[in-house]
């Protein structure tokens, strides 16, 4: 069963080594995050499952000890979701997770076994909540970690560039978070999303479906868009 979540975002940037000079424009974001899991380890579960966004080769299941690393962002920073030992293995996690386990190292995360699942932007709402559910009837107490974008046209000089529907794509999920509302966050529009460069649409989904029936709260501990780019940090429980 699922006794809480966490929602945080995933840019490679939330990296202070990746952000260098201008980490500190992130740090209420990071502060905000290190908080959300403090709420996922006092829930005290049995696993914690970290669910991120990823394109076609990055999908499916990720199992503790797995490498990510920021090369590509121009640092030589290597991270492993969780702390298992031994050998690592071989596939590489996509960036929202490798943000994730950057996280979970930051705060020495050995609260519970971790594995990661990057789930396809494409996926739709009715597979993404029926993987949520299957998350959930997992034997023993679960625990998710939810790596998530909003829109990425807040403004000009956004990704995306400036979408006027951006600013209300974002409020709708930012009251849903905080709310903990499955409902609203099932009904997001993929076609808006995918205009709105969401690639947080699917995780999200995920979440929702994990959390039918199972009465948590939510609380959002952050919300901006300093690049343009929806941004939250919420916890259920």
């Amino acid at each position: 069963m699922l006794v809480a979540a966490a929602v945080c975002p995933c840019p490679p940037l939330l990296v202070a080594e990746v952000a260098a000079g201008a980490a500190h424009e992130l740090d209420a974001a990071r502060t905000a995050c290190a908080d959300a899991l403090g709420v996922l380890a006092a829930a005290r579960p049995d696993r914690l499952v970290v669910v991120g966004a990823a394109g076609p080769g990055g999908s499916g299941a990720y199992p503790e000890g797995a490498p990510g690393s920021f090369r590509g962002f121009g640092v030589d920073v290597d991270v492993r979701l969780g702390t298992a030992g031994g050998a690592r293995p071989a596939r590489v996690l996509p960036p929202s997770l490798s943000v994730a386990a950057w996280l979970l190292d930051r705060v020495r995360w050995a609260d519970a076994p971790v594995e990661g699942l990057g789930v396809d932007e494409r996926l739709s709402p009715e597979r993404c909540a029926h993987t949520g559910r299957e998350l959930a009837a997992r034997a023993g107490r679960t625990a998710l970690l939810v790596m998530a974008d909003g829109s990425a046209c807040r403004t000009l000089k956004a990704p995306g560039y400036l979408d006027e529907r951006a600013a209300s794509f974002d409020a709708g999920v930012a009251g849903a978070l905080a709310a903990a509302d499955t409902a609203a966050l099932k009904a997001l529009d993929v076609s808006l999303a995918y205009e709105l460069k969401a690639a947080g649409r699917a995780p999200w989904q995920v979440l929702a479906g994990a959390a039918e029936g199972a009465g948590l709260a939510g609380e959002l501990l952050y919300e901006d868009a300093p690049y343009g780019v929806g941004y939250f940090v919420a916890t259920w429980s």
